[in-house]
C-alpha cells in the first residue's frame, strides 16, 4: 500500500460509514445514483474514498438512507469537512505507514498484539531510536530523525484529556527478552512499560512462552474502531508499507484471534508482576 496521507485516510473511513448505511438501507449503487441524478461511478468513488464527499452529499445520502439520529448525520457532516485537511505528520513527507499514522490519529481505541518489540505508543524515545536504527539497513540520520519525532509525536494521543485513545495491548514474551539498544535501554523501556499499564485507559498483557503456540504466531496485527462508527480496521504492518483490511470476515476473524490471545495471557495484574521480574533481569 502506497504512503498516504489524512485527507485520504478520512476519506476510507467516511466512505465505508457511507457504505455501510447504503446496505442497511437495502439500496444498491445504481439505484441510490438514480434517486440523486448522479452517476453509479460517483457513487462508488465516495464509497471507497476516491472522491470527495460534501457535507451536502452526507446530508443528501442520510437522508435517502433514513438515517434518523442526529448525532449520527453530525459526526459524518463533520468528518466530510475535515476530510479536506491535512494531519500533523504531512510536515514531515513521505513518511512510511502514514496510513495508520492517520488511522492511528482518527481511533477511539486500539486493540494491538506484538510479538517482537514494544509497541511504537509505549516505546520510550532511547527504546524508539534503537529500533529504528537497528531494524532499517538504509536509513539515514535525517530519516531516522525524521521517524523518531513522528514516533514520539504519535504517543500525544494517550495523554490528550480531550480525544484519550484507549489502548488494549498484547505482547509476546519475547518482546520484553530481545534485547534492544543496551541492557540499560531494556530496564528504562520495561519501567516505562510498567508505569503505562497503571493508566486507566491502557492495558497491557504478556503471552508467556509457555503458554506454547498461539495464533499472534502468524505476526503483528491492530484492530482500530473509531468514534461514533461500528466498524473496525485491522492493519498489518509490513517492512515498507502495510495492509488495511476492512471487510467484516476478516474483522471478525481478527477479533477471534485477538480475543484468544487475551485469554491465553497473562492478566493485567499478573503481567505488571511478570514485568517486575524482568527488569530484575536487566539491573544484575
Amino acid at each position: 500500500m502506497a504512503a498516504n496521507n489524512d485527507p485520504t485516510v478520512r476519506g476510507r473511513r467516511l466512505g465505508a460509514e457511507l457504505r455501510r448505511l447504503r446496505m442497511a438501507s437495502g439500496l444498491t449503487g445504481t439505484q441510490v445514483a438514480a434517486h440523486l441524478l448522479v452517476s453509479q461511478a460517483k457513487v462508488s468513488h465516495m464509497e471507497t474514498g476516491r472522491r470527495a464527499v460534501s457535507p451536502r452529499d452526507v446530508r443528501d445520502l442520510c437522508t435517502l438512507y433514513g438515517v434518523t439520529d442526529q448525532d449520527v448525520v453530525d459526526s459524518l457532516t463533520e468528518l466530510a469537512r475535515e476530510s479536506g485537511r491535512h494531519g500533523w505528520w504531512y510536515a514531515y513527507g513521505d513518511i512510511p505507514h502514514s496510513v495508520y499514522v492517520g488511522l492511528e490519529a482518527e481511533a477511539a481505541s486500539i486493540a494491538a498484539f506484538e510479538a517482537m518489540v514494544i509497541p511504537g505508543l509505549l516505546q520510550t524515545p532511547a527504546y524508539a531510536a534503537a529500533v529504528i536504527e537497528e531494524t532499517i539497513p538504509l536509513v539515514t540520520v535525517e530519516q531516522a530523525a525524521a521517524r523518531l519525532r513522528v514516533r514520539l509525536r504519535r504517543q500525544h494521543r494517550l495523554y490528550d484529556p480531550a480525544r484519550r485513545l484507549h489502548l488494549r495491548v498484547v505482547l509476546d514474551e519475547s518482546a520484553l527478552r530481545r534485547i534492544v539498544g543496551s541492557r540499560e535501554i531494556m530496564r528504562e523501556q520495561l519501567e516505562h512499560l510498567h508505569t503505562l499499564s497503571t493508566e486507566p485507559h491502557i492495558t497491557v498483557q504478556v503471552l508467556p512462552h509457555t503458554a506454547g503456540a498461539h495464533p499472534g504466531l502468524a505476526g503483528q496485527f491492530s484492530l482500530l474502531r473509531f468514534p461514533g462508527s461500528r466498524e473496525a480496521v485491522v492493519y498489518l504492518e509490513r517492512f515498507t508499507s502495510g495492509l488495511c483490511l476492512e471487510r467484516p470476515a476478516d474483522v471478525q476473524q481478527y477479533n477471534a484471534v485477538y480475543a484468544h490471545l487475551r485469554a491465553q495471557a497473562l492478566s493485567p495484574g499478573h503481567t505488571r508482576h511478570f514485568i517486575t521480574d524482568t527488569i530484575k533481569l536487566y539491573t544484575a
